[in-house]
């Protein structure tokens, strides 16, 4: 797993903000059942356990759920939200025997014998890390299996190019800090995404990877287990379209797609001029976090143009006539001839 996140608030709705920073910590705490019901032997944490600095009480509660692990030992690295400030509680908590947190800012391992592995990485100690410290980081056949674990993948966090770090020798490459899940069969590297969706832009499944490392190489897998998606959805209005027709069609679309979600959505299309959605009225079950209008008014610009040539409406509407559609020039005309006319009707 990676990027959990602990401690962050997202925007989530008015039916779960207030709930969906617990949401977040109850998804570690299924993981542990998750791990136990596996018999897993390894839980890797690819970074950003954290949303940002753990506090010591935060730590005290997350040791607890380690400690309900039956079977299986934890390697963790800090990534660039929780890294290790010289202040940091990380660098003197005990963990548990089975709990292995690298701590160095440097490619070092841990080493648990009892399965024969060693797993390499490197915690953040600074927000962020332009270097390309994974690069060179081959394993040191320490043990029979040697797994890398990363956090990065952009410029200012660690540039890294999976097929390079492929290449390097390890069984297995487990990264974190990409929020978006990325698998790939037959390759023994993957990103697991973040465990739960923390941003609206979070869009599609999350959850985590389980994977096997044998004799005939690594197998993996991804598994969704998130509670909540983010989903981004578009409704396209017509001219018959009225207010409460338009909060019926997305009341139908969030029933489609699932009540638990989460959505950002905008309104596109063609809209009678005459009609003005009241955005603040279409969330019927308060899990619409970003509602965009982004409609034009249908007007008949000939007609207008006709009835109007010899003043300023009519001559606005020559000047930008001839653009098409999806012209910046024709939804100037569209805005401008919607501000001329309601001053009119002022």
């Amino acid at each position: 797993i990676a990027d959990v996140h602990l401690g962050a608030n997202p925007d989530a709705g008015g039916s779960y903000s207030e709930r969906r920073g617990r949401e977040i910590w109850n998804s570690l705490e299924r993981m542990m059942k998750i791990c136990n019901k596996e018999k897993a032997d390894l839980l890797l944490i690819a970074g950003d356990l954290f949303h940002r600095q753990p506090l010591l009480r935060e730590l005290k509660e997350v040791s607890y759920l380690f400690g309900t692990l039956e079977h299986t030992q934890v390697v963790l690295i800090a990534g660039n939200h929780d890294y290790l400030k010289r202040e940091s509680y990380y660098r003197s908590f005990e963990w548990p025997e089975h709990v292995h947190m690298i701590l160095g800012g440097e490619i070092s391992c841990v080493e648990i014998p009892k399965l024969s592995l060693a797993v390499y990485g490197l915690s953040y100690h600074a927000r962020e890390i332009r270097d390309s410290r994974y690069d060179h980081a081959v394993p040191k056949k320490r043990q029979r299996y040697e797994i890398l674990l990363a956090h990065g993948g952009d410029e200012k966090h660690i540039p890294l190019t999976p097929g390079k770090l492929a290449a390097l020798g390890y069984d297995y490459v487990a990264l974190g800090h990409i929020h978006r899940p990325w698998c790939e069969e037959g390759k023994n590297i993957a990103y697991s995404g973040a465990l739960e969706p923390i941003d609206k832009n979070d869009t599609g499944e999350h959850g985590y990877i389980l994977g096997e490392i044998t004799e005939d190489g690594c197998k993996h897998r991804f598994i969704p287990c998130a509670v909540r998606k983010y989903v981004h959805l578009t409704v396209t209005v017509k001219k018959t379209t009225t207010g409460h027709a338009l909060k019926e069609r997305i009341r139908e679309e969030i029933e489609k797609q699932g009540i638990q979600n989460i959505y950002k959505i905008v309104i596109e299309g063609m809209r009678d001029p005459d009609i003005l959605f009241d955005t603040a009225n279409m969330d019927t079950y308060g899990n619409i976090i970003d509602l965009t209008d982004g409609t034009k008014p249908a007007y008949d610009f000939k007609k207008l143009l006709m009835k109007n040539r010899n003043d300023l409406l009519g001559r606005y509407i020559e000047s930008l006539a001839d653009y098409d559609e999806d012209s910046i020039e024709y939804l100037a005309l569209c805005e401008g001839v919607q501000a001329l006319m309601e001053t009119r009707r002022g």
